[in-house]
């Protein structure tokens, strides 16, 4: 209660995280639903459009609740960090009016038109929508992608007089070199969501011998789109990633890999403890001359430690900072996996007769809104103390008039509110997926 920015940082980490499980989905999905109507159209085959059409409905549940929870969160700009929004606004209002004015009603017009309009569209029509709602879902996500890169980067702008932000060169704000890097890896992510998904579902119809063709169908698509996203997201967009970091935010890389003091030859931790009281990290298991190679290029170069910089400038929470980040490649690295091995055995049509790894496949769903959930930890956490990296600090961003307690009590409204939403989700998917695939005509079409 004492702290108003501790509330403050809570409440829009709890809104935002919750909110993004559900884009994330929808914009997996949207490009695979692309596929399986491209793959229809193409083949002229019936089990494609069958498949795209359940996967249609499951978008258009992700998508009313990424609505819902999203339009809260864009009134917290103004009512729990005023002080951040009347700086910045001149710049980060571009690309967030342009997400919902452009991106957000080509979205949601287009879904509709995918939801009801199937037969009056024809295939070639409909496919024409899927492409036009891929269009707008990813454009949606780069221009929240370019936010937060200027937030994490800042290009393009300019400081008045009054120490307020206004662009200076809209092309350079758009083409920040951060977001060209985070943009690629964020929707990889967002596909190996949606591919893990659509395998767990196909694996789910196929333990239970339900809707035979749309449980292949998902199923091939979910682990080929599964294992091409998993390998993509570690190389290149991972490793790119890192490489800005450890150029451009040097004291995160270090407190990523709990790394305290500095020198050549820096080994990677692939496990252990980071101790910030003693300065040092606990129980390693080490990589020789790794981090070195990953971030710069060279097995020799000096990878600077936290010991370098002032305690001031040190993300505030390192200890959650590090597990995070190790979340998010340990559950990577078993991504490419659990879908080679899946991918190798639907080569060798073996996959339907291994009923432990469609069970792995069934259950394995969960972890891409994990590790996804992780690397946003990570950024975020690793751009600590500042809301606009060596700019603005956070604790110059927050609403001063608006009470912690009145934030807290806020908190816990929509932390009720928002289980009930997601429970109803769960059980309006669950339903969906038992019913499983319908005819064309037989689900509103």
């Amino acid at each position: 209660m004492d702290d108003p920015l501790f509330w403050h940082r809570l409440h829009f980490g709890f809104t935002i995280t919750y909110h993004y499980l559900f884009p994330q989905l929808t914009m997996g999905l949207a490009l695979l639903i692309v596929v399986l109507k491209a793959i229809g159209l193409r083949s002229d085959t019936q089990k494609w459009d069958d498949a795209a059409r359940f996967w249609i409905r499951i978008f258009g549940l992700s998508f009313a609740m990424g609505v819902v929870t999203g339009v809260p969160m864009e009134f917290q700009f103004g009512t729990n960090w005023a002080a951040f929004s009347a700086r910045t606004g001149g710049v980060i209002g571009q690309t967030l009016a342009m997400e919902g004015l452009f991106a957000f009603f080509l979205e949601s017009s287009f879904l509709a038109l995918l939801v009801w309009g199937e037969r009056r569209l024809g295939r070639r029509g409909h496919f024409a929508a899927a492409v036009a709602l891929l269009v707008g879902s990813w454009l949606s996500g780069f221009f929240i992608v370019a936010t937060n890169a200027f937030m994490q980067h800042p290009v393009g702008h300019l400081i008045q007089p009054d120490g307020t932000f206004a662009v200076a060169s809209l092309w350079t704000f758009l083409t920040n070199p951060w977001a060209l890097a985070q943009y690629p890896h964020t929707m990889l992510g967002a596909v190996t969501t949606g591919a893990f998904a659509m395998a767990a579902v196909g694996a789910f119809w196929t333990l239970r011998a339900e809707h035979p063709e749309p449980a292949r169908v998902s199923l091939q698509t979910g682990i080929v789109a599964g294992l091409v996203a998993s390998i993509l997201l570690a190389m290149p967009t991972g490793h790119v990633q890192g490489r800005l970091v450890a150029t451009h935010q040097p004291v995160t890389l270090a407190a990523m890999e709990g790394r305290f003091e500095s020198g050549p030859y820096a080994p990677l931790a692939m496990i252990g403890q980071p101790n910030v009281a003693e300065r040092r990290l606990d129980n390693p298991i080490l990589l020789p001359a790794v981090l070195s190679y990953i971030a710069y290029g060279d097995f020799s170069a000096n990878v600077r430690g936290l010991a370098e910089y002032p305690e001031s400038d040190w993300p505030d929470n390192i200890a959650l900072l590090y597990y995070a980040f190790h979340v998010m490649v340990g559950l990577g690295t078993i991504f490419i996996a659990v879908m080679g091995l899946a991918a190798l055995l639907l080569w060798r049509r073996r996959l339907a007769a291994n009923r432990w790894l469609l069970w792995i496949l069934a259950f394995a769903f969960p972890f891409p809104f994990i590790a996804n959930t992780a690397g946003w930890l990570t950024a975020e956490l690793g751009r600590q103390p500042w809301l606009v990296y060596g700019l603005i600090r956070t604790a110059e961003g927050s609403s001063p008039t608006v009470h912690g307690g009145s934030t807290l009590f806020t908190l816990l409204g929509f932390a009720g509110l928002y289980l009930v939403l997601g429970l109803l989700f769960v059980g309006l998917a669950l339903r969906e997926i038992v019913l499983g695939p319908r005819p064309l005509g037989a689900a509103g079409h």
